[in-house]
Parts: structure tokens; sequence; C-alpha cells
């Protein structure tokens, strides 16, 4: 396959949030290859990404949709915590005079 048609089919190639400390010292030894080094090492990242199982977000959207919903009764932020068992209810209350 090539170059290019592998970054048509893998979205976001360079994800700068997902690297590694690995990841991270191949980009720092990769500023000394050359171009067609670089372009073959890309490559064969592209060919690991585009295995990589993708659902379609009207799936996944929906799957998260469902689980926050199901989980809405139990969430603290949604329901509020009980003032017995609220870890920052205030103690006592302090009057300066």
């Amino acid at each position: 396959m090539e170059v290019e048609q592998l970054k048509k089919e893998v979205k976001n190639p360079r994800d700068p949030i997902s690297k590694t400390g690995k990841e991270i010292k191949d980009y720092v030894e990769a500023q000394d290859l050359s171009e067609k080094e670089l372009l073959r090492m890309e490559v064969e990242q592209l060919k690991k990404e585009v295995k990589n199982p993708r659902d379609p977000i009207s799936k996944t959207g929906k799957e998260i949709k469902d689980y926050v919903e199901a989980q809405s009764g139990t969430d603290p932020l949604l329901k509020g915590i009980p003032e017995d068992k609220n870890p920052f209810k205030e103690k006592g209350t302090c009057v300066i005079s």
C-alpha cells in the first residue's frame, strides 16, 4: 500500500497524546534518519494502525449514551451527596467578632 492510501484509512496517524516513552525515544532518534527511512517507519506504523478495529460513531455514541443513562442514578454529580455522608460538609461555624 502507498503512504497516501494508508493515511486516508488512518485518521490520526500521529496522535501526540498516546505517545509512550519508547515512541518518544523513537521520535527523537527519527530526527537523525533520512527521509526514506522516515517514510518507511511511517508506513510500518500506518500498517499497524489500519489493523485496529474501528466502529462507527453511530454505534459507539449510542453505547456511551446508554451507559451514561444507566449510571445516572448512582452519579453523585447528578444526584447529589446526602448531607450525612458529605465529607466536605462544614463541621461547625467560626464567628470572628
